[in-house]
This record gives structure tokens, C-alpha cells and sequence, in this order.
């Protein structure tokens, strides 16, 4: 498994020679790629279906017991043959939408590092490899968004998704970091099998309200919502597998993989249900204001989010056997319209409902799939949507939590979204022929089949539940609620309350459709306030990043070199002095044994550092500064460091002579700063020379660890046959090191050589001899 995921890398890496080979044909080529991984999870249906656990472990940082270990239960297969059956076909799909487009192979790089970025993250067992799969789907779907890149509109809209998801990662990320304290181990396997440790621990509020933000907004739950639906400027290849299969069922993943673990508390309950049930009727609502018609499968997806998100919230045995169930019956028919969505674009020339009309005769199949389609996602029978809706109804009044305020959003959600699917469906099809900017025909069949397949699995799976409930959605359910449970599905329930549900919902969302638009007209009365809402927020916090960003760059990156010098000090001072004093409150014990000439040396150190800093000439600071460097090299000598104190000699020396030969070509020091402002330098470098006093004193009198000087005095003679200890450490033990710093100083010495012979430009047009000539003159 870790070859196959980390193979898709290399693939994506070699598109662009394979485009050279295969040119057109690309796309389908690459398609093999998930294909081929399809068929292998496939195989591994029956083993998942006997309640095995599949398991690849490869050592990823043992020191630090880590290890990038993939897991294949029930929900990650589900998942996994998703991302691999709908990506074949959005590769296959892509051949035939954006055939001829100049940038088609960036776009096979990225949607290939996207595909196998998800699959990494639902096969992933271990934290921090979910977490690093997480940030890759986040920055790949940032290019697949912005993949228009000369398009102003799909920039903004990358970066809107981009800050989001990543403001969530990090949240991610402090809550992942707490759950693998609190649980003791980073495996999702073994959290998940402790039972109600993790529950009772102290640490289970942070860190689910952290787990819960990144997930809300990888998943677009409410107030993230809007990020999702202006990430619709992407191509619809693309669109088609963000909504579908990856990206924004990452956090309805991580949510289902921590169920067993995390959920049934009254928290996880309060908090899901009610952000899963705004979520759902928001969606809903947002739909049926818009006329672009992916704008319109985009707030459909955040309705089915949103259901999906409340589903895991309720957390009963239906309630999690409900969610499983509209996973699939969401990914199948909302892959097919949004491939129809893109079909009609490619083949009209507008995104526009309203432009659209009686396209079914020049697009028969076409107008099919989206019938078949649009009819699983209303919920209406014989389609698996309708099985799906069925369930969802029998759980949300089953409720105990919040049961009116779910149900009244639900049912709400549900008749607006069957409008949402008659417009998509019958709007662009039936009714009076409308002019398109292009001549409408049918699509190619590499268009076509992606769909049409999806949409009759749809079918398929409707007139016979059982292929799909006695086989991988019971294993997957199993998964989520953590115990061996049988799904049992069928299309006929009786005549029960969640069918007449149904049925109502069918007659008003009929009704939403036929008056649909005076209930747009109607509805563009809340357009003010609909301007003031989370993405007017995310708008005025990124003005506000404008304005503290032009703040601090005017104040602290204003060109000049000392005040860059002071906020690194300051910074230093306040971070290790608070840490120093305020948290550790350091004994420092010393004895004042000094002898007479140690004071003159450090007198002459100090007598040259304050010359170095009040000279008005160059050439006395660098003097100052090489006395103060003479004094070092004596100061070794007199602690017996002869060797050390030859070094700090010959390269004070050297570093005087350079400087000299420098700084004499600058101009006389000027007087740039006011008294207070010298002041305050004063004050600064004080403070940073008192701090590193009181940490060289206060590290003198801790021994936590046993000293390395043993060892090197032991080993010196034997080991490196030197008896020269230094010598030895920097040539034997430390010796990459030292080749090191030995090339850093070869660059300096290159560049001071640079700057010596750097001469004045020749004058244009006038050859060097003929400039001295004159000079000379």
C-alpha cells in the first residue's frame, strides 16, 4: 500500500514526459493508475466483509516511534474505492473537457498528487501522517482551484480555500498533538480501541474543540461554509472530485474515524447536531438563490455535508448506518452532476440555468443522466437517494438531542434541495429551446461515461440495496461505530412517517421549483444581509491582515539594520528572559576568585567594547574590536588553551586586516539617531548583556546530563590517536563540521576578495584606455 500511494507521486512527477509520449491520450492513460488501485481494493472486499483489519507498516522515524502505517478497515475502504473509481473516471472525463487546454499537464500533476494526498489520508493510521496527507490535499486543491491561474476571480478563491483549511490545519494539528498525549500512543487503531479513556480525560475539551475546527473547515461546515461554493472557479473535472470524493469529505472522514473513540459525549452530540443541522438547511437555502448551476450543486454539497456532519452527531446504530449510506448514495450521484454541470458548460457556453432550455433533444443522453441523477439526490424512489433520505428521516425522529430543531431543518433541507435537483434536471432540458452561445450537441463518450456509469450505480443500487448494504456498508458502519453490526436496506419500508416525509417533501420542493423564480426575486430582499455574513467576516479579517501587515512593515522592516538588530534582540530578551526569570527562577552560585592580571585583561575587554561603540571613526572601532579580540586569545592562554588562544589570535588578526581594508573606503560615520534614541540602544544592549550573564551562570550550575569531556579525554589517544583533545574534536569527532565552517569561511574570504577588486563601471561607450588617457590629461 505505501508503494502504490507513494508511487502516485512519482507518476505525477513523470506527467509531463508521459504527455510527450502520449499527447492527447494522456488522461486516459493516467486513469490506469486508479483503475488498477480500484481493482486491488476490490479484492480486498471480502476480506474487510469477515471483520479483518488490514495492516502495512513501514518504518518512518523509529527514534521517535513513528511509522507510516496504512490501514484498511470497512470506512477507509469505502473511502478508498471512492477516490479511486471516481478519480478513473474524472481522469478519463478531464481527456475530454479539457482537450487542447494549454496547461492540461500541469493539470495531470496536480489532480494525480491530490488523488493519492486523499488516499494517503484515509488509509493513514498513524497522526502525523494523517496530518501531513491533510496539508497535501489542502495545498493541491489551493492549484486545482487557482488552476486558471490568469483568472482574478479562481486566485481569490484559491487563496480564500487555502486560508481556511490551513487556519483549521493548525488547529488540527494542536488537537492531534493532544490526543496522542492524552491517549498515550499516535495510532488511530489503538486510540480508538481504549473505550472511555480518551472521554474522561482532562484534555478532551481542547482537544476535540480542535479536532472539531479543522474538520468543520476542511468539510465547509457552518460559519466555513462559503470558502466551498467560491471554489466552484476551479475546472469541473475538478469540482467534480473536490465534492464527491476527496477534499471536503476529509473531515467527515476524520469525524467517522474518531466516532468510537471521541463521540457520545454531550458534547460531541450538542456540537455536531446543531452545526450538522445549520449546515444542512443553509446549504439548502443558498441553493435555490443562485442560477450558476454549480453554485447550485456546490450549496447542495455543503446541505449533504452538513446532513452527514448531524448524522454523526445523533451517533445511534441507525444514525451511523444512515451516514454510511448517504456517503455512497451522495458521492455517486453528485460526481454525475457535476460531470453534467460540466458537460453543459463545455457544450453551451454558459453556466447560467436560466439560459438554458430544451436542450433534450440535441442532448438525449446527457438529459438522462442528469434525469437519474437529479433523482437520487432529491431522494426520490427507486433511487439509492431515496433509500438514503428514507434512513435520515428514521434517525433525525429518533433523536434524543435537539430532536424538534433537527428535524424542522432537516425537513426544510429537504424539500429545498428537491428543488435544487428539478432545476438541475429540467430546467436545461425541457421547456421552450433557448439560444446558447454555442450550438448544443451531445458530449463525447469520454464525457459521458463517467456519469452515466455513476448514475446507474445510483439506480442499480436502489432496485437492489442489498449488493451494497450486506457487503461494503456494513463493514464500513461497523467501522464507524466500532463494533460488528449488519446493514440491512430496502427500497420498501411501509407506509411510515419518514415516507410521508418524503412524499410531502417531493410536493414542496415541486412547488419551490415551478416558483422558482419569484422566490429568487423574493429572496434577493435578504441580499444586505446576506453581504454581512461569514465571508464578509473572512473579508474584514483579511483587510485587517492588510493593515497589521503594512503596520509592522512600516515600523519593523523599515531598511535600516539596527532597528532589524533591536526587535531580534528584544525578541530574545523578552522570550528567554521570561522563561529564565519568571518560569525557572535561576540560583546562580559563584565565588569572586580573581587575580590581579585577569582584571587587567577583562578591563582592556571592556575598555575596548565601549571605545568600539562610542568611536566616530571606523578605523578606532575596528582597532577597539581587535583589542577586544586580543583579550579573548590572552584569556585562553592564561586557562591553559594555548591552541584555542593561538586560533582566536590569528583569526582576529585576519579579520582586522579585512576589515581595514574594507571600511576605510566608507564614508565617516553620521549621526542618524537622536541622544534618546542612543539611549535606548544603551538600554537594549544591557539588558541582552545582563540575559546572557545570567544564562551562562545559571547553565554553570546545572549538570543534568553526565559531561562528553570524559569521553573525549578517554578516547582521544586510542580512537583518533591525537593527544591534541581540541585538535582532535574538530578534525576527528567533529570533522563534517568543521569542513563546514572551514567552506563558510572560504565564501566569506571569496566575497571580501570581491568587494577589493570591485571597480567603478566603464563609461558607455568609451573603452577603459581612453578613460585613463583623459584621466591622466
Amino acid at each position: 500500500m505505501q508503494f502504490a500511494v507513494l508511487s502516485g507521486f512519482v507518476l505525477a512527477a513523470f506527467a509531463p514526459l508521459l504527455h510527450r509520449w502520449f499527447g492527447g491520450s494522456t488522461s486516459f492513460v493516467l486513469a490506469a493508475f486508479p483503475a488498477v488501485l480500484a481493482l486491488w481494493f476490490l479484492g480486498q472486499v471480502p476480506a474487510i466483509m469477515d471483520g479483518e483489519v488490514l495492516g502495512f507498516a513501514l518504518e518512518w522515524v523509529p527514534s521517535l516511534g513513528m511509522s507510516l502505517t496504512f490501514v484498511v478497515d470497512g470506512l477507509s475502504l469505502l473511502f478508498a474505492l471512492l477516490i479511486t473509481v471516481i478519480g478513473t473516471f474524472v481522469l478519463i472525463y478531464a481527456g475530454g473537457y479539457l482537450k487542447g487546454h494549454p496547461d492540461l499537464v500541469r493539470f495531470h500533476v496536480v489532480i494525480l498528487a491530490f488523488m493519492v494526498s486523499m488516499l494517503g489520508l484515509v488509509l493513514a493510521d498513524g497522526l502525523v501522517t494523517l496530518f501531513v496527507f491533510w496539508e497535501l490535499t489542502s495545498i493541491t486543491s489551493y492549484l486545482l482551484i487557482g488552476f486558471s491561474h490568469a483568472d482574478l476571480e479562481a486566485r481569490k478563491s484559491a487563496r480564500q480555500g487555502l486560508f481556511v483549511t490551513f487556519a483549521g490545519g493548525l488547529a488540527l494539528m494542536a488537537g492531534l498533538v493532544m490526543l496522542g498525549i492524552a491517549g498515550g500512543s499516535w495510532s488511530l487503531v489503538e486510540l480508538n480501541g481504549m473505550g472511555d479513556a480518551l472521554r474522561e480525560h482532562d484534555l478532551y475539551t481542547p482537544l476535540l474543540i480542535c479536532i472539531l475546527l479543522g474538520a468543520f473547515t476542511k468539510s465547509a461546515q457552518f460559519p466555513f461554509h462559503f470558502w466551498l461554493p467560491n471554489a466552484m472557479a476551479a475546472p469541473t473535472p475538478v469540482s467534480a472530485y473536490l465534492h464527491s470524493a476527496t477534499m471536503v469529505k476529509a473531515g467527515i472522514y476524520l469525524l467517522a474515524r474518531l466516532q468510537p473513540s471521541l463521540g457520545g459525549t454531550e458534547m460531541w452530540v450538542g456540537i455536531l447536531s446543531v452545526v450538522g443541522a445549520l449546515t444542512m438547511f443553509t446549504g439548502a437555502f443558498l441553493a435555490i438563490r443562485h442560477t450558476n448551476i454549480k453554485k447550485l450543486l456546490a450549496y447542495s454539497t455543503v446541505m449533504a455535508l452538513g446532513t452527514l456532519t448531524m448524522l454523526l452527531g445523533i451517533g445511534t446504530e441507525g444514525a451511523l448506518i444512515a451516514f454510511v449510506t448517504f456517503l455512497l448514495a451522495h458521492s455517486l450521484y453528485k460526481g454525475a452532476l457535476f460531470m453534467v454541470a460540466g458537460i453543459l458548460d463545455h457544450e453551451t457556453g454558459t453556466k447560467d440555468v436560466t439560459a438554458m432550455g430544451g436542450l433534450r433533444p440535441l442532448m438525449p443522453v446527457t438529459a438522462l443522466v442528469a434525469l437519474v441523477a437529479a433523482l437520487s439526490l432529491a431522494g426520490a424512489p427507486p433511487l439509492f437517494g431515496f433509500i438514503a433520505k428514507e434512513l435520515m428521516f428514521e434517525t433525525i425522529l429518533g433523536a434524543e438531542a435537539y430532536r424538534w430543531l433537527v428535524v424542522l431543518l432537516a425537513f426544510a433541507a429537504a424539500f429545498l434541495t428537491i428543488a435544487v435537483a428539478a432545476i438541475v434536471a429540467l430546467r436545461p432540458f425541457f421547456g421552450e429551446r433557448r439560444p446558447t452561445p454555442r450550438v448544443a450537441h451531445e458530449a463525447p463518450v469520454s464525457m459521458l461515461v463517467g456519469p452515466a456509469v455513476l448514475a446507474l450505480l445510483s439506480l442499480l443500487l436502489g432496485l437492489l440495496p442489498v449488493l451494497a448494504g450486506m457487503g461494503l456498508l456494513t463493514a464500513a458502519a461497523s467501522a464507524v461505530i466500532g463494533e460488528q453490526v449488519t446493514v440491512t436496506l430496502a427500497l420498501w419500508h411501509g407506509i411510515n412517517l419518514p415516507l410521508v416525509m418524503s412524499l410531502v417533501s417531493l410536493a414542496l420542493g415541486y412547488m419551490v421549483f415551478r416558483r422558482w423564480d419569484q422566490v429568487r426575486a423574493r429572496l434577493a430582499r435578504l441580499d444586505p444581509l446576506m453581504a454581512r455574513g461569514p465571508e464578509a467576516g473572512y473579508e474584514a479579517l483579511m483587510d485587517w491582515v492588510a493593515v497589521v501587515s503594512g503596520w509592522q512593515t512600516r515600523i519593523l522592516q523599515n531598511g535600516y539594520m539596527r532597528n532589524y538588530i533591536m526587535v531580534t534582540i528584544l525578541t530574545l530578551i523578552a522570550l528567554v528572559g521570561n522563561s529564565l526569570l519568571l518560569r525557572h527562577a535561576p540560583e546562580i552560585v559563584f565565588r569572586l576568585d580573581v587575580r590581579f592580571h585577569e582584571v587587567v585583561v577583562v578591563g582592556l575587554m571592556v575598555m575596548g567594547a565601549l571605545f568600539a561603540a562610542i568611536s566616530r571613526s571606523r578605523l578606532g572601532a575596528v582597532v577597539s574590536v581587535g583589542i577586544m579580540g586580543f583579550s579573548i586569545a590572552l584569556t585562553f592562554i592564561l586557562f591553559s588553551a594555548p591552541d584555542l588562544g593561538i586560533t582566536q589570535l590569528l583569526v582576529e588578526t585576519l579579520t582586522v586586516i579585512l576589515l581595514v581594508l574594507v571600511l576605510f573606503r566608507l564614508p565617516r560615520f553620521a549621526s542618524l539617531s537622536t541622544p534618546l534614541e542612543r539611549v535606548r540602544d544603551v538600554m537594549v544592549a544591557g539588558s541582552v548583556g545582563v540575559l546572557i550573564t545570567l544564562l551562562i551562570l545559571t547553565a554553570w550550575g546545572i549538570d543534568q546530563f553526565v559531561p562528553i569531556s570524559g569521553y573525549m579525554v578517554e578516547n582521544s589517544v586510542p580512537l583518533a590517536h591525537g593527544r591534541n583533545i581540541v585538535n582532535v574534536i574538530l578534525v576527528d569527532y567533529r570533522a563534517l563540521d568543521t569542513l563546514g565552517e572551514i567552506f563558510v569561511l572560504a565564501l566569506a574570504a571569496i566575497g571580501v576578495i570581491a568587494m577589493l577588486k570591485l571597480r567603478a563601471a566603464e563609461k558607455p561607450g568609451k573603452p577603459a584606455s581612453q578613460e585613463k588617457e583623459s584621466a591622466d590629461g
